[in-house]
Parts: structure tokens; sequence; C-alpha cells
């Protein structure tokens, strides 16, 4: 698909494919912003369309995104919304709030965005050619421009400075909780992370920043503090501004109560419930909620907890089946995994049959350390084949971290994601124990799909 007319947004995705893709392993010769302002400039800057709701960090922003976009439109807007990873499609990442967009938005989109790239194609401003998340990124402006939307949910792919989707005109943002990530692209050091993850805060937008609970998580909150002051950014960390209270976490969903320590947002304690499971997604709709309120002060508290009550997300925490359990959750990071660990431990104890793939990069011998006391049984594997992973050294994390489960053959290395994948459903079939699959959201979108198929 080079020079024909796109007839799909499968086509755009396509013709996508062909650029650099940093998700894939491949680095792009450089991480220039300038040349994403030369294309959405070229394309008319269609981030200008709307407002944004702006997230950034290393963990939770992809739910946050979706709590703000729904309660958006609950309150009548037309909201774009853009994630990463997708689970099951492409369209997923953009959308209009929880459905797609009508596919003559999204083959318009497509069209601009190929003639503004090939007009540019040759232009020194443009070398080396823009990367793949840099195109999409303009591809989602381009379709909120042309869908008439009002307002935008957008989560930020990596970093934040030089994040293709800092170009947005943001209203509010968010920065959830900084872990070491991505080192090879944003630095080896919680601070050197934060700095880039700080790119998000505009001058004089209102910030919300989460806990920031890394053992060198004062680096990272200081230097926020220290960005802020010096845009002119109304700053408001979590822990000072409220806390969240009678937390319960059941198999059905989550309740608590936010209690606010300042009157900047609530009047008095807000009651929530969610059918999101797991402590982590109260601190996320909390963290959205807090946000909306600086952002569209206009939206009522009512319509807030209405709008969240019913969000479904892929692999939070997902139950695929219920006898036995099998469950899904895309924690990649050691903060999430633990917390992972904490709500599987409350609703399903121990001794089950843990699925575990991580990317390359990422700290399994600290995920290893949180999840197997949990099991009986662990299978690693390779999740999936869109990121570059190294699952010999993960399974060599979990022998360490387990040495009496690995030497009682308790831990399996299967390479072969869907081998990995029927092995651990055999177990949880022949033993009747609960399974849990993460450490990557694309291996939760592999256990999804084979499960599918597995239980037709």
């Amino acid at each position: 698909m080079t020079g024909k007319t796109f007839t799909s947004a499968q086509d755009v995705f396509n013709w996508l494919g062909r650029f650099v893709n940093l998700e894939q392993g491949v680095k792009p010769p450089s991480m220039r912003p300038e040349r994403m302002r030369v294309i959405a400039d070229e394309a008319g800057n269609p981030e200008n369309c709307a407002p944004a709701f702006h997230v950034a960090g290393s963990k939770g922003k992809g739910s946050i995104t979706v709590m703000a976009s729904a309660i958006l439109e609950k309150a009548g807007f037309r909201v774009a919304r853009y994630l990463s990873p997708h689970i099951t499609e492409y369209r997923e990442r953009i959308t209009l709030n929880n459905n797609f967009f009508d596919e003559e938005i999204y083959i318009s989109a497509g069209e601009t965005l190929r003639k503004v790239q090939k007009k540019l194609e040759s232009s020194p401003e443009l070398q080396p050619e823009p990367t793949f998340f840099e195109l999409l990124t303009l591809y989602y402006f381009l379709c909120a421009k042309y869908a008439d939307c009002n307002a935008l949910a957008v989560e930020t792919g990596m970093g934040g400075r030089l994040d293709p989707t800092n170009i947005a005109q943001s209203r509010v943002t968010v920065i959830t909780g900084i872990e070491l990530e991505h080192t090879d692209m944003l630095g080896n050091t919680i601070a050197q992370i934060a700095f880039e993850k700080a790119g998000i805060i505009k001058n004089k937008t209102p910030l919300i920043l989460a806990a920031q609970t890394h053992t060198d998580g004062a680096d990272a909150l200081n230097l926020f503090k220290k960005t802020a002051a010096e845009r002119s950014a109304p700053f408001f960390y979590f822990p000072e501004i409220a806390f969240i209270d009678n937390v319960k976490v059941s198999q059905q969903g989550t309740s608590w109560t936010l209690c606010p320590l300042t009157k900047d947002f609530f009047d008095s304690p807000v009651e929530l419930e969610i059918s999101l499971i797991g402590e982590i997604q109260a601190i996320n709709t909390s963290l959205a909620l807090l946000a909306m309120r600086k952002g569209w002060p206009e939206i009522q508290t009512s319509l807030m907890q209405n709008a969240v009550r019913q969000i479904r997300l892929p692999a939070r925490f997902e139950t695929l089946l219920s006898q036995p359990a099998v469950i899904v959750d895309g924690a990649h990071t050691a903060i999430s995994i633990s917390l992972c660990a904490k709500t599987w431990k409350t609703l399903y104890g121990e001794g089950g049959i843990l699925i575990f793939g991580c990317a390359q990069g990422k700290d399994a011998s600290a995920m290893a350390r949180s999840l197997a006391p949990l099991f009986s049984r662990v299978i690693i594997t390779t999740p999936g084949t869109f990121k570059v992973s190294d699952p010999e050294n993960v399974f060599t994390a979990f022998c360490e971290s387990a040495p009496e489960l690995a030497r009682s053959g308790g831990i399996e290395f299967i390479k072969d994601t869907a081998a990995g994948i029927k092995t651990a459903l055999d177990y949880a079939r022949d033993l009747n124990l609960p399974v849990l699959g993460t450490g990557s959201f694309y291996l939760a979108a592999e256990i999804r799909e084979f499960v599918s198929r597995y239980s037709k």
C-alpha cells in the first residue's frame, strides 16, 4: 500500500507499519520533537481542535485516560481517546471514547496523513523520516478533528518531553508513579526518567501528581515540583490533597471512599465503586476525578461517579474464564506487579498457576519476588512476538527467587507462547486451580485470543 487509495483503517495501519517502530525494539535514529511539530504544522495543526486531558507515567496512565474519556462523554462531549498498546487491533488506540470512529473518518485522516508524509519526505527538517508513533499520533489528532471532537483524552507513548503527544493543548495533566522503565531511552535513574515525564507539564496548566512510592520517589517529587513552579503550573500532589479509605476488593469490582484533604476539589468524601478489580484502580480512578475537577470544573460529582461505575478495560485484572478462573493483567513494572500480586492473594490465595512473560529491559527479578511465592506452578514464556524479550533470563530470575519450587520442577520454561498458554490452561483444568497471566499487555492479548478459541 503505497500510492493506492486507502479503503479501510487496516489499510492505513498496514501503511504505517513500514515506518520505524520503537515498540518492536527498533530504535529510531533520533528522537526529535521538532519533527512532530513540522508534520503537525503541515497537517494544519489538528491537535488544536480541542483541549486535552494528558497523562504520563510508568503505570496506570491508560486506565486514567479511559476514566477521563468516559466522564467527558457522560458530560456530553465528543471525546477522541488515544491509548497504547492495543489488545486486539490497532483501532483500539484511536477511538471515539469507547467506540471506533466511522471507517470514513479513519480513511480520510489516513489520506491526509499520507499526503503530509509524501510532501515532506524530502524535507531536511524531517530527516530522518518520521517514526511509526509520530505518524500514528498525528493520525489520532486528524481523526479527532475530522470527527468534530471537542475534547481529547491522551495517553503518552513513552516519556513525555520527546513524546509525539506533547503537542496536545492540555487543559490538565496527570503524572502517575515513576519507576525505572525504558532505561535505554529515558535514563537510568528515577530523576532522569522524571525529567522526561515532566515534559508534559505546560505553562499555567494544573498538574495532578500521583504518590511517588519508588525508593527514589523523593527525587521525582522534587523535580516535578521544580518544573511546575518554573512553568507557573498549579501543582497538586495526591498525598497532600486526598486519600482513599475503606477499600473493598471483590471478584465483582472495587469500592472505596475518596477523602479530600482540601476544599479545592470536593467539599465532602466521595463514595465510589467500579467494576474494575484492585486497589490500583481505586487510585487511578481517584486521580482521574481530581484531575477532571481541575480541567472541567463544571462537571458534577454525581455524573463522574456514574460515568466510572461500569467501565470495563481489557487486561486489567480481567476475568476470561470463571471455572477454573483465568485472569489476565497487563502489569509490567515492579510496583504494578506487586499490586497485582496483592489483589491476587486477596481474591485467590496461594497455590495457583502463573504464566508470565515480560519485555526485555524489565525488572524481572523484582517481579519474580512478588509473584513466585504465591504459585504452585509457574510457566515462563515469550510475551508474544510484538516486543523484544529475553524469556531465558526471566526464567533464571524466577528460579533464583523460588529455588525450592524450581528444584521440584514447579517452574517451567516454554518458549513458544501458544504452547505455554495451553500448558497453563491444561494444568488449570486438570488441577482445578486458578490461572494468572501477567507481565505484559502483549502476553495478556495472546492469552485472551487463545482463550477465546480454547473455550468455544
